[in-house]
């Protein structure tokens, strides 16, 4: 064991003494490597981006919350059949609620109303345009998980009483109020003026038609005042058990059949939508990124092995003498090549962590001038990389170090 010990060390020690013999040669060997490992690493920091994007996004929303609309969230082949179906009626939301009464135990917790129109938000000089206005009850708060900056989310009371108040999303109190709380200040929504009662927390993320930081959220009926409901796009929101999913949408459907008037023999007119349609739509996009990076990644690996598969070869014949040396003073075959393997692997490790700081750069520029798209760079990231140039050595340099220990040492001292 200390005999393995000491001349794995010595072979390291050996391996960076030729490397800092041979900088500029080490450096153009090693550059396959470097563009492998940036591809490899950009690549999972930009699906663990995208994922982190979603889930930030969605947060908010609630993964235990089920869509009631006419739409699926999906792209579809039939969509005159589906422009056809008659719109959502806010109304649903009481029933649904009454047979939650009805069935405490049930997978359905709470329905709630929602219609949506954009609109432009005035303050004075200042306007947003195409902010995504949405009608609901003061129940939204009860399901949404999205915090607020400050302020309040408005009450029942004003709810029912039709009250002007709004609560503003992160981006629009900005854009309106700059450097100033928005809270108590009125915003104009066509002809009706709004008191700010409260403004969400900055959600971030880039699905922007799920984030609030672009919404503005007003008491139905007042909504009701200057946009026609049966075309704000309604849906009702059901909140569920989470454990109890395939239930609660088995139960949400029999619901709306039996207010929409369904026959058994009819299809569905409505749709059920979830996050996970969302999540399912963002699959193909990280495929098509890994599959983009993998064969970016495996062509500079190839590449690279090749060139210090060549190095390699040529440092043995350049060392013939001192491997017959070596081998006539009791070098062991294992010794010899084990030192040309670890002079190949080392030379893609330096190449794997050039290519994660190279990697790391990148991604911190990018992080600055789209501070939107999150990304991730993990320690797992920095395993993968390392590990692949781990790999990329032992593949390339086992070939010319087996040729270094079968060297005949009678041979290689008479090399010239």
């Amino acid at each position: 064991m200390t005999r393995i010990l000491y001349e794995t060390t010595e072979s390291f020690a050996i391996a960076f003494a030729q490397i800092a013999a041979n900088k500029m040669r080490s450096v153009l060997t090693a550059l396959g490597v470097i563009i492998g490992i940036v591809a490899v690493t950009l690549m999972g920091t930009a699906i663990l981006g995208i994922d982190a994007g979603v889930e930030k996004t969605l947060s908010g929303l609630g993964d235990d919350v089920l869509y009631v609309g006419k739409w699926p969230w999906k792209q579809v082949d039939d969509w005159w059949t589906l422009r056809n179906r008659r719109d959502i009626s806010v109304a649903n939301a009481q029933p649904i609620n009454d047979w939650i009464a009805d069935h405490p135990d049930g997978p359905l917790k709470l329905a709630v109303p929602a219609v949506a129109w954009n609109a432009t938000v005035i303050n004075g000089e200042l306007r947003v345009s195409n902010v995504s206005i949405v009608g609901t009850t003061a129940d939204l708060a009860r399901i949404v998980r999205s915090e607020m900056k400050e302020g309040r989310f408005f009450t029942d009371v004003e709810s029912r009483a039709a009250r002007n108040v709004a609560v503003v999303g992160f981006d629009v109190a900005d854009a309106l109020f700059p450097g100033l709380s928005a809270i108590g200040k009125t915003i104009r929504i066509r002809n009706q003026q709004f008191t700010i009662v409260g403004v969400t927390a900055r959600q971030g993320g880039w699905l922007g038609g799920f984030s609030w930081d672009a919404k503005v959220l007003l008491p139905l009926d007042a909504f009701g005042r200057m946009f026609p409901l049966r075309y704000a796009d309604p849906e009702v929101r059901v909140q569920v058990d989470a454990s109890r999913m395939d239930e609660a949408k088995d139960e949400l459907r029999g619901l709306m059949r039996r207010l929409r008037g369904l026959s058994p023999e009819k299809k569905d007119d409505f749709e059920i939508n979830s996050q996970n349609v969302i999540k399912e739509q963002i699959d193909p996009i990280k495929q098509k990124i890994a599959l983009g990076g993998l064969f970016i990644t495996g062509l500079a690996l190839f590449v690279g092995a090749i060139g210090i598969m060549n190095i390699t070869y040529v440092s043995v014949k350049e060392r013939t003498k001192e491997i017959g040396t070596r081998k006539a003073l009791g070098a062991r075959r294992r010794t010899i090549l084990l030192q040309f393997l670890i002079e190949a692997v080392s030379i893609c490790l330096l190449g794997g962590l050039g290519g994660l700081v190279m990697a790391w750069s990148l991604s911190a520029i990018v992080a600055a001038f789209l501070p939107e798209f999150p990304l991730v760079f993990s320690l797992g990231l920095v395993l993968l990389a390392l590990g692949a140039s781990v790999a990329t050595g032992i593949f390339s340099g086992f070939a010319p170090a087996w040729q270094a220990s079968k060297l005949d040492p009678v041979v290689a001292l008479r090399y010239e």
